[in-house]
């Protein structure tokens, strides 16, 4: 199990496979305001639980159930319907109706999987990288996460602080970085903060000439900015197409030059992108202020 992530599908798959007996708690139908919507899944076990439905009293009323399920090897349906404001006293107000069952490889088979929020191709696995790809490691997107030094990637089951990868987290060990970028498919977000100024700018043409990237973010201060749009203006690419890189990246406000602070900025951003692809040549640059 990869202990970064909060979706419950791996962690469900390990205790399928382990043979260790799992309730999953899905919420069947919502109306009103709700913490979380119909199709969201939890799995409870006798001493852990993944994925949540929204916290609060809900969240542990049902995990009583789930348990007492286990206690006394029912494996369901149970139906449970709860409204919010009376029988909880949580502030949402809506209803909310459960239903508990054993878990299995079928019913896991059935769960929905959620669209991507973004898919993101990142240049580097320096320490803002390794932090950017920790904070994405339980957020519902794609990566393919490159770096051209064979050393690059933390090795999977480390235990000294490094992250490890999450499924949804391809990582290519590569000798020609900017050749990836031709790889990625049409619509997708791009961050480069290489170990190399040299690099960086290679990759940074690379993106340019796609041209149908969602976003597409440089780590650097303004004076790097003003330096890689000069070298890139030299090579042939428009005032609109420069404008098109963000640099400095990272939302304004979030303060400190620490990797996870840059890394949390970042992510913010990405997240923050509209959930619609714009057509290729009309992306949005956003004036941030300057992180790095």
């Amino acid at each position: 199990m990869n202990p970064a992530t909060n979706s419950p599908a791996e962690p469900a798959r390990h205790w399928l496979a382990a043979g260790i007996p799992a309730i999953d708690i899905a919420i069947s139908a919502h109306r009103g305001s709700v913490p979380r919507e119909a199709g969201t899944h939890m799995v409870v076990t006798a001493d852990a639980l993944a994925g949540t439905i929204g916290g609060g009293h809900l969240e542990l009323r049902a995990t009583e159930a789930a348990r007492a399920m286990l206690q006394r090897g029912e494996a369901g349906p149970l139906e449970l319907d709860f409204p919010l404001g009376p029988a909880l006293g949580q502030c949402c107000g809506g209803r909310v109706q459960l239903r508990l069952q054993r878990l299995t490889p079928e019913g896991l088979a059935g769960w929905p999987t959620p669209a991507p929020r973004f898919v993101l191709q990142l240049h580097g696995a320096g320490h803002v990288g390794r932090a950017v790809v920790q904070l994405l490691a339980g957020l519902p997107c794609r990566v393919q996460w490159v770096d051209e030094r064979e050393d690059g990637f933390p090795m999977p089951g480390a235990t000294d602080g490094t992250v490890q990868a999450a499924p949804h987290i391809q990582c290519i060990d590569t000798d020609d970085a900017p050749a990836e970028v031709t790889l990625a498919p049409p619509g997708a977000c791009f961050l480069v903060m290489t170990h190399r100024h040299d690099l960086d700018l290679r990759i940074s043409e690379a993106i340019l000439r796609r041209g149908d990237f969602r976003f597409f973010g440089l780590i650097g201060s303004a004076t790097k900015r003003a330096g890689f749009r000069h070298r890139l203006a030299e090579r042939g690419f428009s005032t609109t197409e420069l404008d098109r890189i963000t640099c400095p990246i990272g939302l304004p406000g979030i303060d400190g030059k620490e990797p996870e602070v840059l890394a949390l900025a970042v992510v913010a951003q990405l997240m923050s992108l509209p959930q619609t692809t714009a057509p290729a040549g009309q992306g949005t640059s956003l004036q941030l202020s300057e992180h790095f």
